[in-house]
């Protein structure tokens, strides 16, 4: 009976996934918020709690992050990493700075303590890997000049938790400096090595699991992502860090290979890893806090966007490609969830767990709105000003035509007439003590003419501009 229910529940939840995608492709968005509140209506506190199949959907949920690092990883070489990591370091240290501190300082002002801080402040910097990296390939820009950037800010941030999770891990359980710096040590030590070894030896690696088989292919792969994975997470280091650097390590026939068989399976457990995200979530926590969750979402999404618009500045990406890295940043997911669940079980403060979800929960269902809309919003702003100041332009008064440095904005190129028009002021009423155009000669009349003409060019000039 237990087996049949098990099957009843799965087959509903994955027969329910697939109509929503068909549903979210055909309007041309990410399906994963549909996916995400799909698990709200189905966890505790649902419409109709889900029981035999949880477990099941917690171990595919993990599966799905490690697949979607692993295809992350398939689309860049090692060497593509290390230059990367190089060059976009800096963008690193000003992503933990817009970031982080917000979360720290939420923490503060609302009460909850230092250590509270430090785990607020690792739910608002990093972003959600698994999130972005289905964005990306719904919205068909894995080959955009600015995915490599968005992708070492991920890179830098995934690397940044085999730092960070020991020693969060060693303020909540309390533990001395000794052994808080031996794990911190342990988990360095695995990151770099696994690093190295991918650097290194990828081609090694990639001839040792190469098969003209696309079963033993399959099989290889799969096994060695899960392999290193666990291996990782055992070690404290992020088991998708572990499955980025495997695909990291593939490169050429084999990658290209393993990508093809992989996707399938990619995308079938990321959706049950973003159900489970919603499973997990009892929508009666989220009134309490909503409010200062969704004050801190705003900020954060501002801050990074503006931290992958600046990274793709540094990196030479056009603005429309500037403003797409800063959208797609904005999810946050798997690992924010994770710092918060580690402060939930230590029981550091109460609100802390309902506050993160509710927060996650926000960005998770914005971020794909955001990397899709940002750039086309910020387009219409940039064209929406450019009207505005060649529209003060015309209606300044005495100046036609002429835009004020002050409000000139740098968007519309100047006025060709601009400079006429302070040079040539146009009179307006003649001089009292001008003589009457009658006394003068047919020629001096000729000139008198041409001459109050001459100086009106700026006026009508500016009118034609418009």
């Amino acid at each position: 009976m237990h087996s049949a229910v098990f099957l009843v529940e799965f087959g509903a939840i994955i027969l329910g996934l697939g109509l929503l995608g068909r549903f979210a492709g055909r309007f041309r968005f990410s399906p994963i918020p549909l996916y995400l509140l799909a698990g709200l209506a189905f966890g505790k506190g649902g419409l109709l709690p889900l029981g035999a199949s949880e477990e099941f959907v917690a171990i595919g949920a993990e599966i799905g992050v490690i697949l979607l690092l692993l295809m992350l990883g398939l689309e860049y070489t090692a060497s593509d990493l290390v230059s990367n990591l190089k060059t976009q370091y800096p963008a690193g240290l000003v992503d933990f700075a817009l970031n982080a501190l917000p979360g720290a300082a939420a923490a503060l002002l609302l009460g909850w303590g230092p250590v509270a801080a430090v785990v607020l402040a690792g739910v608002t910097w990093i972003s959600s890997s698994g999130v972005i990296a289905k964005v990306l390939g719904d919205l068909g820009r894995l080959g955009n000049r600015e995915t490599p950037v968005i992708l070492s800010i991920l890179v830098l941030e995934d690397l940044a938790m085999a730092v960070y999770l020991p020693i969060i891990t060693a303020l909540l359980a309390g533990v001395g400096l000794a052994a808080g710096s031996a794990t911190l040590a342990i988990a360095l030590g695995v990151a770099g090595a696994v690093l190295f070894v991918a650097v290194r030896y990828g081609r090694l690696i990639s001839r040792f699991v190469s098969s003209d088989d696309p079963e033993k292919l399959l099989l290889v792969v799969l096994g060695l992502t899960l392999l290193v994975a666990g291996v990782a997470q055992q070690l404290q280091v992020s088991a998708a860090v572990g499955a980025f650097l495997v695909g990291i390590a593939l490169s050429g026939e084999v990658a290209e290979g393993a990508h093809a068989l992989l996707s399938p399976l990619r995308d079938l457990f990321a959706a049950v890893f973003f159900v489970f995200f919603g499973l997990h979530t009892d929508p009666a926590s989220i009134p309490p806090v909503i409010l200062p969750a969704l004050a801190l979402a705003v900020v954060t999404a501002l801050t990074k966007i503006a931290t992958g618009y600046w990274a793709a500045r540094r990196a030479g990406i056009g603005v429309r490609g500037r403003w797409r890295a800063g959208g797609t940043l904005v999810a946050r997911g798997e690992f924010s969830i994770v710092i918060a669940g580690l402060a939930v079980t230590a029981g550091v403060q109460p609100q802390l767990g309902p506050f993160a979800t509710a927060y996650v929960l926000l960005l998770v269902v914005v971020g794909p709105l955001t990397a899709r809309f940002t750039e086309p919003v910020a387009a219409a702003v940039t064209r929406w000003r450019r009207r505005e100041g060649e529209r003060g332009g015309v209606d300044a008064p005495g100046t036609a035509g002429f835009v004020p440095p002050a409000r000139y904005d740098g968007l519309s190129s100047p006025q060709p007439h601009a400079e006429a028009s302070l040079v040539e002021p146009s009179p307006i009423e003649p001089s009292p003590i001008e003589p009457s155009p009658i006394e003068h000669s047919p020629v001096e009349q000729s000139s008198v003419e041409q001459s109050s003409v001459e100086p009106s060019r700026g006026e009508p000039s500016g009118r034609r501009a418009d």
